[in-house]
Parts: C-alpha cells; structure tokens; sequence
C-alpha cells in the first residue's frame, strides 16, 4: 500500500469513527433531554375535564373573543348552551377592553414604544347566582417599538399582537374553567 492510500485509508477511518462519535453525543443528548422534561413535570396535555356539562356564555354581542372561546369549548368537546336556562353554568364575560399607552419617547419627544393593554372581566355562577368560581380579571400586555417611516408595517404588527393577546386571554379563562367547583 502506497503512501497516499494509507493517508486516504486513515482519513476514511477517522471520519467514519467522527461519525459514530457524533451519533453517539446526539443520543446521549436526547437520552438527557427526555430525562430533564420527565424530571420536571411536562407532559402533554390530555382531555380537558370541567365541573360542568353545560355552559352558557354570556357576553356582549359581536366580541370575538367570545367566539374564539365557543370555538375552542366546542372544539375541546364541551356542550356550549344556546340559552342559560339549558346550561348547567353561565358565564359572565362583562366587559373585554383594548387601551394603548405610549410605553417610552425618544430624546425629541417621539414615541419609541407603545403597550397594548386587553383586560376581561368574568365570573361563573350558574342559573340560582351561586359562584363555581369568584370573578376575575385576565390582563394581558405587549410591548411593540414604533417608527414613523413604518407606520403600514407597525398598524400590522399592532392587529397581530391583538389578535395573539385574545387567544392568551381566551386560553387564561380556559385553564381558569377548569378549576372551578360546583357550590355546595
């Protein structure tokens, strides 16, 4: 054997052995991975369990986040009543409200920065008025950087943190559901 095919021979050798090398960090890796989410409680989530049947969501007429979260209950198997005389629980989503506040200026006064603000107010009770659950209120805020050469690309991104604010807002109330209690 020549020369030049040893240091081939041994150039193969060494990138296959890097190879298995490589394969076995990237499992060890993996091996790890699963064994800190294991450790530290994750797990998907299952179906969702409520203390109620049947609910009646009472709001004020054409807010999307009402819909969203019809959508959602339906969709997660939860029998949302057309009525609150047919629905084992009601709630009270008694005002939802966006407010926009300048966050931070620049040294001539400009904005720099504005913060989206959605609060929801809810309760739920059933049809007597006793409380599953006390009434609360979900705020939720985002931040977002303004420039007046991008006003087209800023009134975007301001409607698409909006809409991701109502999806948290309506997952918060969602999650909130679950631990209510039917009163005693």
């Amino acid at each position: 054997m020549s020369s030049s095919e040893r240091a081939a021979h041994g150039r193969a050798e060494r990138a296959s052995t890097g190879r298995g090398h490589r394969a076995r960090i990237v499992a060890a890796f993996g091996i790890v991975l699963a064994m800190l989410l294991a450790s530290c409680g994750f797990h998907l989530r299952g179906d969702v369990t409520y203390a109620f049947d049947t609910l009646y969501i009472n709001s004020p007429t054409g807010t999307p986040l009402a819909g969203e979260l019809r959508r959602l209950l339906e969709g997660g198997g939860t029998n949302v009543a057309a009525t609150a005389a047919g629905a084992q629980a009601i709630l009270d989503i008694s005002s939802v409200a966006d407010d926009k506040q300048v966050l931070s200026l620049t040294g001539g006064g400009r904005v720099r920065e504005f913060q989206l603000t959605k609060r929801v107010a809810f309760a739920l009770h059933d049809a007597n008025g006793k409380d599953w659950m006390p009434a609360a209120e979900i705020v939720v805020r985002r931040a977002y950087s303004f420039n007046e050469s991008e006003v087209l690309a800023r009134e975007a991104e301001e409607a698409r943190l909006l809409r991701e604010m109502q999806t948290d807002a309506v997952r918060q109330i969602m999650r909130r559901l679950q631990t209510a209690k039917k009163p005693a």
